[in-house]
C-alpha cells in the first residue's frame, strides 16, 4: 500500500492527546480561504511512501508517544487516502499499541472510511461553518458531508474532539456560534471542544504558490473573542438539551 505524503512532524503536542507523530497526508478537496498549507491541496504530488517506511519513521520515537501520546494522521484530507491511513493505523496498534488520532475535516462517505475508522481512536473533526451558504463561500463546497459525517461517528460512539477555526468576520457570527453549538449538543459522542484562533502564518505559502490569499487584512481574534466564542456555543447546547427535556 502507497500513501502520497507531504509532511511528517515527530514531536506534535497539538493535534491529540500526548506527544504525538504527525503525518500529513497529501491531498484536500476543500480549499480553505485560511489553510495554511494550501500546498496539500494538490493530490497528484507528495511523497510515495509504503506503510512499512513510515512505521521506520516513527519507530525510533514510540517510547516518547506511550502511553499518553500516539499517531495523528492530519493533511490535508486523510481520508482521501483511507485504505492507506488503515493500514498505517492497524499496523501501530498491532506492533506498539498506539493511540490513533484521525484530523479530518469529515469531507468524506462514511461507508468509505469504515475501516480506517474501525483502527481509529479518536477523531479531530474539524466542523468549518454550520451555515452551508458560508461554508461553501470560505471552503468552495457544501457542509452536507462533514455534517453527516458526524452523525456517523455519533452512531457508532467514536470519541471526537471538535475543531472550530474562528476567523472573524467569517465564523464568528453569535447565531452562527449558537447553531453550531446546537449541532454540537446532539451528537453524544463529543469529548472536546477546541477553538482555534485564526492566523496567518501560512501567507507565504499561498504567495509562493501563486495563489490570491483573501485574507491579509483579517485580524487574529484576541482571547475575550475566543472566550466569547466559547460562550455562544456553549449557549448553543444548552437550547438544544433544553428542547430535549422539554419536548
Amino acid at each position: 500500500m502507497i500513501g502520497r505524503i507531504h509532511s511528517i512532524e515527530t514531536f506534535g503536542t497539538v493535534d491529540g492527546p500526548g506527544v504525538r507523530f504527525v503525518l500529513f497526508m497529501q491531498g484536500c478537496a476543500l480549499q480553505c480561504r485560511y489553510c495554511h498549507n494550501p500546498d496539500t491541496w494538490d493530490q497528484t504530488i507528495g511523497k510515495r511512501m509504503t506503510v512499512d517506511q513510515v512505521l521506520a519513521e516513527i519507530e525510533p520515537y514510540v517510547s516518547y508517544y506511550k502511553p499518553l501520546g500516539g499517531i495523528t494522521v492530519s493533511g490535508g484530507e486523510p481520508t482521501l487516502q483511507a485504505p492507506f491511513v488503515a493500514d498505517l493505523f492497524q499496523a501501530c496498534k498491532e506492533k506498539w499499541g498506539l493511540h490513533t488520532a484521525l484530523d479530518s475535516s469529515g469531507f468524506c462517505d462514511p461507508y468509505h472510511a469504515r475501516h480506517l475508522l474501525a483502527h481509529t481512536d479518536l477523531v479531530l473533526l474539524d466542523l468549518k461553518h454550520i451555515n452551508e451558504e458560508k461554508h461553501i463561500n470560505l471552503t468552495t463546497q457544501t457542509n452536507q458531508k462533514t455534517l453527516a459525517f458526524a452523525r456517523h461517528l455519533s452512531d457508532i460512539k467514536k470519541k471526537v474532539w471538535i475543531r472550530h477555526v474562528l476567523v472573524p468576520g467569517y465564523t464568528d457570527d453569535e447565531n452562527d456560534l449558537k447553531q453550531l453549538g446546537y449541532f454540537i449538543g446532539s451528537l453524544s459522542n463529543v469529548e472536546k471542544i477546541e477553538i482555534l484562533p485564526y492566523h496567518q502564518m501560512g501567507v507565504y505559502k499561498w504567495q509562493q504558490l501563486g495563489k490570491n490569499y483573501t485574507l491579509e487584512d483579517i485580524q487574529t481574534p484576541t482571547d475575550d473573542e475566543v472566550n466569547r466564542a466559547y460562550a455562544c456555543i456553549e449557549r448553543g447546547k444548552e437550547m438544544y438539551h433544553h428542547e430535549q427535556k422539554i419536548g
